[in-house]
């Protein structure tokens, strides 16, 4: 017997719509990981790209469980004297919502070269508008499609 491999011809892309309001951050961006990956899929192979695309409406509606919402931050350093940055998430929730779900989903994925091509088919907005309605997307539930 021979061990199938995918190539990128066999790869048949799929579109999925997420609405992220009222989800939990860490357990929507583990299913939105597994999603881009491909693992659902029987033709998944870990060195290739057979994920799907992933649409995440109201991104400022996500919720956190427990006291992270006031406990947790998100770091940056600049190489400068003094440069570490440190904003809550509240702060970052209001600013800049696509990054918390982006950098959430970033952190589910392996840390490897396929992983920037993965997140490319992410896409994250704020509100209920996307450009995407050409594409179709089939709504996504936390426990599968609808």
């Amino acid at each position: 017997m021979r061990t199938f491999a995918a190539k990128k011809i066999d790869v048949d892309r799929k579109w999925y719509l997420l609405d992220a309001e009222g989800k939990i951050l860490g357990r929507m961006a583990t299913q939105i990981a597994d999603i881009l990956r491909g693992k659902s899929k029987p033709i998944y192979t870990p060195h290739v790209d057979t994920g799907d695309f992933v649409i995440v409406i109201n991104a400022e509606k996500v919720k956190l469980t427990g006291k992270k919402k006031e406990q947790k931050e998100y770091i940056s350093k600049s190489p400068y004297q003094g440069g570490l940055k440190k904003v809550p998430f509240k702060k970052m929730v209001e600013k800049n919502p696509e990054k918390v779900i982006f950098q959430a989903v970033r952190g589910m994925l392996p840390k490897n070269k396929l992983s920037s091509q993965v997140l490319k088919k992410l896409k994250v907005y704020r509100g209920l508008e996307n450009p995407h309605a050409a594409q179709k997307p089939k709504v996504l539930t936390l426990s599968g499609v609808e």
